[in-house]
């Protein structure tokens, strides 16, 4: 099989698809592998480093989507991208299609087949490919928050971890999961007061036994969210319904209850948002204020530390990626249930459910396991 690892061009976008070890597993597996020329600088990979095992540099993109059987990917494609693709070709990449209708029919129209790390689920009913990723936007949430509440960008002037004899900041947590459970963490070493919520029990027991003395567990609901609010100087949306739209948890009305001055970062975002107000920013200008409240809604936050996502991304997904290389996309669904689960679109139908529902399209169930 020829796979294709494009050069990322969505904006501040400065992850790879593939790392030089995965371009030699391929190699030696019987592949050839296109890598476009400048593809891992933004990780800190030079291009001498992929053609030293076994790569082909191309100049640009034509030959990559024109040759390529799968292409593996980073961030869902771009306009100008779309164009390039053609039916049958495989696309492994996050695409978060439940955001972004305009994005599904483009892709539905081009027939290709889209796998996205993101709906691709084990047998335990863990997300692999999403995890590590969801790891570093949880953790960045709490560092962009302490600088976005620094009064010179519009904050309301708050360490997170105050000083003795001041109180330190309150930060509410949206969501008990990968990106929730490690915002907290980063948050309680800072010395924070921390609101961890969730609506799962059995999670909040468990958070409640692994937590730091400074993080509270709570049960999720309206009053409760709204309570948060009032205190909150900063607020990490985290929440995650797999393959679908992010509910919305906070209401535009809600933002009166805030003080001026305080954060959020919906890093749902990816998602469509748990925001009322939120909508996609990007790393050049990541933030707006909405009734004196700053919203960080960047969309691809991990991309920012390209050098440290690309290798935990790349970690979790080429194992599958080799598998798909290995057998062609069908087989593979066939022996890989996760590989099944993670097709959302192929030749032209919605085969996830939950895509399906969002935007009321006709539902093919042919990968459902």
């Amino acid at each position: 099989m020829i796979v294709g690892v494009p050069r990322e061009i969505k904006r501040d976008e400065y992850r790879v698809g593939l790392l030089p070890i995965g371009v030699e597993e391929l190699v030696r597996a019987g592949h050839r592998v296109l890598v476009e020329a400048g593809a891992g600088l933004g990780s800190g990979i030079a291009d001498h480093e992929y053609l030293r095992y076994g790569a082909e540099l191309v100049p640009g993109p034509d030959r990559i989507y024109g040759e390529a059987d799968l292409i593996v990917k980073v961030k869902e494609p771009q306009p100008e991208e779309i164009p390039r693709l053609r039916r049958g070709q495989v696309v492994f990449a996050y695409f978060h299609f439940a955001a972004d209708r305009q994005l599904t029919e483009a892709i539905l129209q081009s027939g290709c087949v889209a796998v996205a790390y993101e709906t691709l689920r084990d047998e335990r009913g863990r997300l692999p490919l999403l995890t590590p990723m969801s790891e570093v936007a949880g953790r960045m949430s709490i560092q962009e928050g302490a600088k976005y509440l620094e009064r010179p960008q519009m904050g309301r002037g708050i360490l997170l971890g105050g000083v003795p004899g001041v109180a330190p900041a309150h930060i509410a947590i949206l969501g008990g999961g990968v990106v929730g459970s490690n915002a907290a963490k980063v948050a309680a070493g800072f010395g924070a007061s921390v609101a961890l919520m969730d609506v799962d029990l059995d999670r909040l027991r468990y958070l409640d036994d692994v937590m730091p003395p400074n993080v509270t567990v709570l049960f999720s609901d309206r009053h409760t969210i709204r309570e948060q609010l009032r205190q909150a100087d900063l607020v990490i949306g985290a929440v995650l319904v797999p393959g679908a739209r992010a509910p919305v948890l906070i209401d535009k009305d809600d933002l009166r209850l805030m003080k001026p001055g305080s954060v959020i970062i919906d890093v749902a975002i990816d998602q469509g948002g748990c925001v009322a107000t939120s909508r996609p920013t990007t790393h050049s200008n990541p933030t707006f204020v909405v009734d004196d409240v700053v919203h960080y809604c960047v969309t691809n936050m991990p991309g920012a530390v390209g050098r440290t996502s690309t290798y935990a991304l790349c970690n979790a997904t080429f194992p599958w990626a080799l598998r798909i290389a290995s057998r062609g996309i069908l087989q593979a669904a066939e022996d890989f249930p996760p590989i099944a689960r993670a097709i959302n679109l192929f030749q032209g139908s919605v085969t996830n459910q939950a895509v399906a529902a969002t935007f009321d399209l006709p539902y093919d169930p042919r990968f459902q396991r």
